[in-house]
């Protein structure tokens, strides 16, 4: 038992970083871990339907961070009701909406959940700035973010991240609320991702509270909001959002929102509502790398018992280049596997045990094959036409985009380019020239440039 709470406690570490603070606080805190018996793992919960919530929302994640952990394949989890709250390990929150109420307290009702949310944020404890390893891909988004966490509302205002899956967005916005609330601490700061905003609108609106909902959201210090593209589609809401997004900037109210585009890439977002996202200052979070990759790992093992050598250090960064969390994943499923076996950590302990992570790494690498189907579908045409010979201004124009984009995301050498479109060194060479010459001059085809290049960079 004592092992599989070991490996339980990994998981439940993967789960946090996959899953947004109110659903975790909600649903995996409260999991009792009873044991792996082979395949089948037996977790402890309180009620049917709970079991209903995690089976229907959640199951394949815990299944693929038990297996990420654990290194067996096909595990099967069967649920126990009756349990309550697991409690051993030291970090547990003990919210209201994380473990069930003690007979003293009055539970919580639905008429209640308005009023009941008024510390409804749930910052990371670990997402500070102190904790953030700043490199040359995120120099310029870190000192942003340290300039409106020192004066929040009066520069930078909205504060706008974006940046690729798992690189570090949520740290710095968060890293802003700690600071704000470190520098007064009866600052009105929310931190919330947009799946959890809406949720509260929701709860709000079912019961007749809008009221209390726009005062409670109008009337704060600062106001994060975690992946803003999310409100795709979700039309009243963007209303709701707008007029909460004007009485905060007009009242000098300190604004963060982070998306995995910039605002010019947003679809499905009302114009006026992106136009507003512009208004600040936008920053991108850009991949790391390698030194700041392994700087990240080694800032990560100071928190562990086990060290892990500089060179499983560095080999391990070589090997995951696009996502910080999957890096961080990785060093966690090598920790949590030494202090099972005591298998000393080597470098090729590290190949054989994170081969999954590294081949997932590789499958999401851009090649030159990826660049070209990709090119085709954004100019809506065929691959044939990219790698053809046919000289229309219509399918040479992002032929030359394909060319440009194979030099800058892949490390392959212009002859080695011109093989996969059928030229010549001379040809790659021209193309680059061009199309930087016109990003240089053309406003919206460096969009069109750049929203290809970020959909390629997160695969």
């Amino acid at each position: 038992m004592e092992d599989f709470k070991q490996i339980w406690e990994a998981v439940r570490t993967r789960l946090k970083e996959r899953i947004s603070p109110d659903p975790y606080n909600r649903y995996i805190l409260g999991i009792v871990p009873l044991g792996l018996d082979g395949v089948v793992c037996t977790l402890g919960i309180s009620s049917e339907f709970f079991a209903d919530w995690l089976k229907n929302s959640y199951m394949d994640w815990i299944i693929e961070a038990l297996e990420e952990v654990t290194g067996v394949e096909g595990i099967e989890v069967e649920f126990e009701t009756g349990h309550e709250v697991y409690e051993d390990h030291p970090n547990v929150e003990t919210k209201p909406s994380a473990v069930k109420p003690k007979a003293a307290k009055k539970p919580v009702k639905k008429k209640e959940v308005v009023e009941e949310r008024k510390q409804m944020s749930t910052l990371n404890p670990h997402y500070l700035f102190d904790t953030f390893v700043v490199g040359d891909s995120n120099k310029f988004c870190h000192a942003a973010c340290s300039a409106v966490a020192g004066d929040p509302g009066k520069q930078y205002n909205p504060l706008f991240i974006y940046g690729g899956v798992g690189l570090g967005k949520t740290h710095v916005a968060q890293a802003i609320a700690h600071e704000v609330l470190d520098n007064n601490p009866k600052a009105k700061v929310e931190c919330l991702s947009s799946e959890e905003f809406l949720n509260i609108y929701v709860d709000a609106m079912s019961q007749g509270k809008q009221n209390k909902f726009r005062k409670h959201f109008r009337g704060l210090d600062l106001l994060v909001i975690d992946d803003v593209q999310f409100l795709k589609g979700k039309e009243k809401f963007q209303e709701e959002f707008f007029h909460t997004f004007n009485t905060l900037f007009n009242g000098h109210k300190q604004i963060v929102l982070t998306s995995d585009k910039s605002p010019q890439e947003l679809d499905g977002l009302e114009g006026r509502l992106v136009s507003r996202f512009e208004w600040g200052l936008s920053t991108e979070v850009c991949v790391p790398d390698l030194e700041t990759r392994a700087a990240i790992l080694k800032q990560k093992q100071d928190s562990l018992k086990i060290q892990v050598p500089n060179d499983v250090i560095f080999y391990i960064a070589e090997r995951i280049k696009a996502n910080v969390r999957r890096l961080e994943g990785a060093l966690m499923k090598l920790v949590s596997y030494v202090s099972l076996t005591h298998e000393p950590v080597t470098r090729e302990l590290a190949e054989r045990l994170l081969g999954s992570i590294f081949e997932e790494e590789v499958s999401s690498e851009v090649t030159v094959d990826k660049i070209i189907k990709s090119t085709a579908e954004h100019y809506d045409l065929r691959v044939s036409d990219i790698t053809g010979k046919k000289r229309l201004a219509s399918i040479v124009g992002p032929r030359q985009v394909a060319m440009f984009l194979s030099r800058k995301l892949t490390k392959l050498s212009t002859p080695e380019i011109g093989e996969h479109f059928g030229r010549n060194h001379a040809t790659i060479l021209h193309a680059v020239q061009k199309v930087e010459k016109e990003i240089s001059s053309d406003e919206t085809y460096r969009l069109s440039v750049s929203k290809l290049e970020r959909q390629l960079k997160m695969g």
